[in-house]
């Protein structure tokens, strides 16, 4: 890949084109400002500006594109399920049931899904960091059964949790990822970008080479583009 920051100053003014791009990654770390609720805004942002909501819904509907958005940008990401296709059933991320911005590392499982992230990562049960304080997955009336899952939250025996601080955020069936209808489109509240190198995680086998079990996930990508 060949990594270029774009910023949506860069977009509304037409000073960029999604059109250039076959991939995009929505960032976390508190992208668009440091504050609550920025992915809320920066969805905003793109929703009410015409311009904007132009270039990304172009860049969604094209067949060839591929999009990945962590912590804040899951949450731009999920703002924009409206002109997303297949993502109808994607929830909102809202504040954790614990009041407080949760950061260490939890346990996830990887799901049988389509998302071209995960392609043959089924079954895998891997830490990851977390850090978030609006991290739970609110459904607001959809049936979170019909949701592409991706990703969820499990207890130290591998199941499915609900329970803090197993489940930072107390998101339902522990769901933490999901994809869209053809896995073109991937968001998670986690950060695998954060791990993805075996020196990154306190505890690996002795045999592991360079690379953490999570840069898998990025190659993935890359061959789906090839």
């Amino acid at each position: 890949f060949a990594a270029i920051d774009v910023h949506m100053t860069d977009i509304i003014s037409g000073r960029v084109s999604l059109s250039e791009f076959t991939g995009l990654v929505a960032c976390g770390g508190f992208s668009y400002g440091d504050v609550l609720g920025a992915g809320g805004g920066w969805a905003k942002s793109i929703l009410f500006n015409a311009k904007a909501r132009d270039e990304f819904a172009a860049f969604f509907a094209r067949p060839d594109t591929f999009g990945l958005g962590v912590c804040n940008g899951c949450q731009m990401m999920s703002g924009l399920k409206d002109i997303i296709p297949g993502a109808e059933h994607w929830p909102a991320f809202k504040r954790n049931l614990s009041e407080q911005f949760e950061a260490r590392v939890a346990m996830v499982e990887i799901v049988e899904s389509p998302s071209i992230f995960f392609s043959g990562m089924a079954g895998s049960m891997l830490p990851v960091v977390v850090a978030h304080g609006e991290g739970r997955a609110e459904f607001s009336g959809l049936n979170p059964a019909d949701a592409q899952v991706a990703v969820r939250y499990i207890d130290n025996d591998g199941q499915l949790t609900e329970a803090f601080p197993a489940n930072p955020n107390g998101s339902p069936l522990g769901i933490t990822g999901l994809t869209t209808q053809d896995g073109r489109f991937t968001i998670m509240m986690p950060h695998p970008e954060r791990c993805f190198r075996s020196i990154q995680n306190s505890w690996h086998p002795a045999d592991w080479p360079e690379e953490g079990a999570w840069l898998r996930m990025f190659r993935n990508a890359r061959a789906w583009v090839a």
